[in-house]
């Protein structure tokens, strides 16, 4: 009904029995479009809190999330879930170009070098090649591991580029800056096992290639006020061992449905390019 999209407006706030209920049961920090059935263009966008038992507005950063902004409904609905610090997983899942690990960068970025909620922004991925391996690569692990991690970089180059003339702190200094000052870590997932990761902005990429075991080997390292961010594409498998039903982020999603700590963000819709969009769904 029309009244209650404007009393969500008004008060911040939607009673979950208020005409919401009787359109199915919601599950902790699952994300709704209110329609008003009278006038297709009035609507709105919220959040299920299990804590106060009705609808939130969502988190709409005024200046974006690094010049970042969203361009559809679920990029906005991941912007909530990333900059909610009460939410301590977040998954996100999607075709390629959906925007899964710049939004989760620039959410990391926020948290950590704007906000110091974080002490540090801890971005990890699992090492499997696309196709055959070229072999060895020479040098230390540092540059070993570039081209695995180079992904991560372009990210955080573009963030970059996109704050360019914002007087924000680090804005302008470059990745390797913020490597320098502590702020921003990149590893490959292999050392992980027994290590505790406190105050951390955690994102694991490309977790899909990733078993459920090595994915609880993963959340279980996670200590006091550290918030763990996983992003995949079932579809983009490259580990011979697990496959789009058995892959740990599937398995993860499942087993974290109910619980208030956790979100899910499932992204549709391709932002990065209109070739990358096409090539997704007819290829």
């Amino acid at each position: 009904d029309g009244a209650l999209i404007d009393e969500f407006y008004a008060q911040k706030r939607l009673a979950y029995s208020a005409g919401v209920k009787e359109s199915g049961t919601l599950r902790p920090n699952q994300y709704v479009i209110l329609k008003d059935s009278a006038n297709p263009t009035h609507t709105a966008m919220g959040r299920y809190s299990k804590d106060l038992d009705c609808l939130v507005p969502l988190f709409k950063p005024a200046e974006g999330l690094w010049g970042i902004f969203p361009k559809n409904a679920e990029q906005a609905f991941a912007i909530d879930a990333l900059m909610n610090d009460d939410i301590k997983l977040v998954s996100l899942v999607g075709k390629a170009g959906t925007g899964k690990t710049l939004l989760a960068i620039a959410a990391g970025l926020a948290k950590t070098v704007d906000e110091g909620v974080f002490q540090r922004l801890l971005v990890s991925r699992p090492v499997f090649p696309l196709g055959k391996d070229i072999g060895f690569l020479p040098g230390d692990i540092e540059e070993k591991l570039n081209p695995w991690m180079q992904p991560i970089y372009d990210n955080i180059d573009f963030l970059f580029g996109a704050t360019a003339g914002r007087a924000k702190r680090g804005a302008g200094k470059g990745c390797q800056e913020l490597i320098n000052q502590g702020l921003l870590q990149i590893e490959p997932l292999t050392y992980i096992r027994g290590r505790s990761i406190p105050q951390q902005y955690l994102i694991v990429d490309e977790s899909q290639n990733l078993t459920p075991h090595e994915i609880k080997t993963i959340i279980t390292r996670a200590g006091d006020d550290t918030k763990i961010v996983l992003t995949g594409d079932s579809f983009q498998i490259d580990n011979p061992y697990v496959d789009a039903a058995s892959n740990g982020l599937v398995h993860l999603v499942d087993r974290f449905k109910d619980e208030s700590i956790a979100a899910h963000i499932s992204l549709t819709k391709g932002e990065r390019s209109k070739l990358s969009e096409l090539a997704s769904n007819l290829l």
